[in-house]
């Protein structure tokens, strides 16, 4: 049987990916620069869990029996894996090029938008899941659930041809996926300047079988002609009565109620998403609402870690302005009397270097001066990157705006200096992207305190 081959099989999609096929009973093999530096070990043990053969990223991994290298955009031309390959005569396959031809394998529900798809994705699964539809799931982040079951929890394979997948544009890819349904969430500034964005959506909408999109967000009032429409405010299927509680959210649509074990106005409306394409799926509302009240949450999306002298820690990978100003407005919601203590780590310069002036208004808007917030160095996971911007470069807008912004030289600084000033009713957020060991740090500003 022949091998494929995922460079950077560590990263989220990458690594979903490699599952997938393997559980399918192919076989996978993998690199990536932090199995090299000896990095994030629990994600090697899942992979090789599901036989997903691992190897350091030199080209060591490929031999004659490799059909087909996997790669994404993230992936430098310079890389040794591509030169091995190259040497060899294998083909190369771009990770979306992939993934689009798992798509048209399946009756593929397609959740796009740049905030929000990981969450519903994994509302999707649980609901098809506990509904019997025997679903597959391709996604960001690690379900709980699946985790639970031993798995890395960002991909499983079903019984059925039913399958749930995020639908990234951050690469420009999105328009490749010709999926049955395609969900569109929301349209913010994020990887990409507005109106490149909005090529990209509409591309994807043109592809789309059938269409379901967010009434209420008055940007993606262009794509709601002849789709199936949803919203508390608007839409075909409205949500009623919404009550956003410090640790939950309420709904209710025609009389039957909706209830999520998850904070934040942002999480219930991921889950009417989830309501609206399960109904287009033949999911009764009761048993949505069934499979939602159990939804277990998924890795790094409001994940509440653990609270030591009254003081909770919660992991989000929160990394772009809108992203950053739901979790902090739903963090704020919780803090009774306390204040905020927030560790953002910039996942990588050139983001940093686009988002800059956006991320200075998204924590001026959400942040008073009685909270702290520290900027970690920039995340860094190898390549070319012009590293022409830091973190202090992010700080001194926001202390010219009164807000208590620091940006240590190192991000062990930061658990010492929490645990020094926390106090009883604070909430600690660790928010970013891509650093598989911002978890880990969480968890360390949880000992730090205990």
């Amino acid at each position: 049987m022949k091998k494929v081959h995922f460079v950077g099989v560590y990263g989220a999609g990458m690594s979903a990916l490699a599952q997938f096929l393997a559980m399918g009973g192919g076989r996978a093999t993998g690199s990536d620069r932090f199995l090299d530096q000896d990095k994030a070990g629990d994600i090697r043990v899942a992979l090789e869990a599901v036989g997903v053969e691992l190897f350091p990223q030199d080209g060591s991994g490929l031999t004659s029996e490799t059909e087909t290298v996997v790669v994404s955009t993230a992936i430098e031309d310079d890389n040794p894996e591509l030169a091995k390959a190259k040497s060899l005569g294998i083909k190369i396959v771009h990770r979306a090029d992939w993934l689009a031809a798992i798509v048209l394998e399946h009756q593929t529900i397609a959740v796009a938008g740049t905030s929000g798809k990981s969450t519903v994705s994994a509302m999707l699964h649980t609901i098809f899941e506990s509904a019997g539809r025997g679903p597959s799931v391709i996604t960001g982040a690690g379900l709980h659930s699946l985790e639970a079951e031993g798995l890395l929890g960002n991909a499983k394979r079903g019984k059925s041809e039913l399958l749930v997948i995020e639908a990234d544009e951050s690469d420009g890819s999105l328009p490749k996926y010709e999926p049955w349904l395609g969900l569109l969430l929301n349209f913010g500034k994020d990887h990409k300047e507005l109106d490149e964005l909005e090529r990209i959506f509409s591309a994807f909408r043109k592809n789309c079988e059938r269409f379901v999109v967010n009434a209420d967000e008055e940007n993606l009032v262009q794509w709601t002609g002849g789709a199936q429409t949803f919203g508390f405010e608007k839409g075909t299927l409205r949500g009623e009565d919404l009550v956003v509680e410090a640790d939950r959210s309420r709904f209710s649509i025609e009389g039957v109620v909706f209830e999520i074990p998850l904070p934040g106005r942002y999480n219930a409306v991921n889950a009417l998403a989830a309501v609206a394409v399960a109904r287009q799926v033949g999911v009764s509302l009761e048993d949505v609402a069934t499979a939602l009240s159990g939804y277990q949450g998924i890795a790094r999306r409001y994940d509440f870690i653990g609270e030591a002298g009254g003081v909770g820690v919660v992991d989000d990978y929160a990394h772009n302005p809108d992203k950053i100003l739901a979790v902090l407005a739903a963090a704020r919601a919780q803090v009774n009397g306390g204040s905020l203590r927030v560790v953002f780590q910039p996942h990588g310069f050139g983001p940093t270097r686009f988002l800059k002036n956006d991320l200075v208004e998204a924590f001026a808007l959400a942040l008073t001066p009685e909270d702290t917030l520290w900027l970690a160095p920039i995340f860094y996971a190898g390549g070319t990157a012009a590293k022409d911007i830091a973190s202090a470069d992010l700080a001194r807008p926001l202390q010219e705006r009164g807000i208590d912004a620091r940006a240590p030289e190192a991000r062990s600084e930061v658990a010492v200096e929490i645990g020094k000033t926390a106090k009883s009713g604070d909430l600690v957020l660790v928010l970013g992207a891509r650093d598989p060991s911002l978890t880990q740090f969480a968890k360390d500003v949880l000992g730090v305190m205990s």
